[in-house]
């Protein structure tokens, strides 16, 4: 696996965690046990991944976010636990991908992949405080499972071509980041209108 590749399933893999970090230690440890990915030998650190302890922890985690996830303000209050784990659980990874024999490399890994996970999960955070705001439970329901399904399929994909699914981690990083800065704004319009005009 060349440098671009393992840029791609860092960046990939960093941005998942930001969204469904259990699901993602979970699915990529269960890829690692099953033989679906063999490991280079700077990647053996991720082997841990496999470990049957890890497995359950992180399929407890998956399955716990999975729920919380599809209630509506349960999932934002769940986001708002996970504002640290979920970048450290990134920075985690990313780092565990690149050459342990590098020092540079680790910490420009470390550095990046936690602020991709912190976007992601910004991002996501966000969208659904903003997606909470309507009545109905549906469209919550909806942005979650097209989440789990986008986890699941850009997972998928970073494990059999990394570089086309670091493009797409690119892109959606780009789109967390939009995103934040949109909600942000609608956030503070939101608030001038209720405050009214300024009595001076």
């Amino acid at each position: 696996m060349g440098l671009i590749e393992l840029l791609g399933l860092a960046g990939s893999v960093s941005l998942l965690s930001g969204w469904r970090l259990y699901a993602t230690v979970l699915i990529t440890g269960l890829a690692m046990r099953s033989g679906w990915v063999p490991l280079p030998e700077q990647l053996q650190m991720l082997d841990v991944l496999a470990n049957p302890w890890v497995l359950g922890i992180a399929a407890f985690g998956a399955v716990m976010e999975f729920l919380a996830d599809k209630i509506m303000w349960l999932d934002s209050i769940w986001d708002a636990i996970h504002s640290l784990i979920r970048p450290i659980g990134g920075a985690l990874l990313a780092l565990a991908i690149v050459d342990p024999g590098d020092p540079t490399w680790q910490v420009i890994a470390f550095l990046l992949g936690g602020g991709a996970a912190f976007a992601a999960h910004a991002g996501k955070a966000s969208a659904r405080a903003a997606v909470n705001t309507s009545p109905e439970p549906v469209s919550n329901l909806m942005v979650s499972t097209a989440e789990d399904v986008a986890t699941a399929g850009l997972l998928a994909l970073a494990i059999a071509n990394p570089v086309i699914a670091g493009v797409i981690a690119l892109g959606l990083l780009i789109l967390s980041i939009v995103l934040i800065a949109f909600v942000g704004r609608t956030v503070k319009r939101f608030f001038r209108r209720t405050r009214g005009p300024d009595p001076t």
